[in-house]
């Protein structure tokens, strides 16, 4: 099997403890998962330690890991579920505003009204604004329909993938991502989500 599936060698190394296999996942994998993070977060930090987490998470669990073509299914529903007790303990202590440009604890003005972790100041405005837009529906949806869009839109997963990282039957997946897409289109044409 080893052979056929290069992963598997990686994954048997990693589990004996090797480093170079650890930092192998990591190239492999770090890329798309900081993506997903990123946009389900909306904070570049909040992404990267959420990162840190998962991979630390990875380094203690994968020795009970069993390898049957399912690695990166495994690795996103970690993902998802550090991204949902994040942003539980953040609703429970919210103290700062989510955009550096609202008004601050302190009743001072953010940095320039721009989104903290948001992008780079070089991006044009218009791109950097689009994407401001989309990350903002986004939070607005539920957050089973956010994780079902997220994982198929911006991670290039199948449907029957995500099924398996949010651990529910494809039917649901497909039903979350479709009423999903429907309410992201109507707030993104200016109408609030009903």
């Amino acid at each position: 099997m080893e052979k056929r599936d290069p992963l598997a060698a990686v994954i048997r190394r990693a589990q004996q403890r090797e480093p170079a296999a650890f930092d192998e996942l990591v190239d492999r994998f770090s890329g798309q998962l900081f993506g997903l993070l990123y946009r389900l977060t909306g904070s570049r930090h909040d992404a990267e330690d959420l990162l840190q987490e998962l991979f630390l998470r990875v380094v203690r669990t994968l020795e009970g890991y069993k390898h049957e073509g399912r690695f990166e299914a495994w690795l996103y529903r970690i993902a998802v579920n550090l991204v949902r007790d994040h942003l539980r303990r953040q609703k429970r202590h919210r103290t700062v505003p989510e955009y550096a440009g609202a008004s601050q604890a302190d009743g001072s003005e953010g940095l320039a009204g721009h989104p903290s972790g948001g992008p780079p100041p070089d991006e044009p405005v218009d791109v950097a604004e689009q994407a401001d837009r989309l990350q903002n529906a986004l939070r607005q949806l539920p957050a089973h329909e956010r994780e079902v869009i997220m994982l198929r839109h911006f991670s290039d997963m199948s449907f029957s993938q995500i099924a398996r990282v949010m651990d529910t039957p494809l039917g649901t997946a497909l039903a979350r991502a479709h009423r999903g897409l429907a309410r992201l289109r109507r707030i993104m044409e200016g109408g609030r989500q009903p």
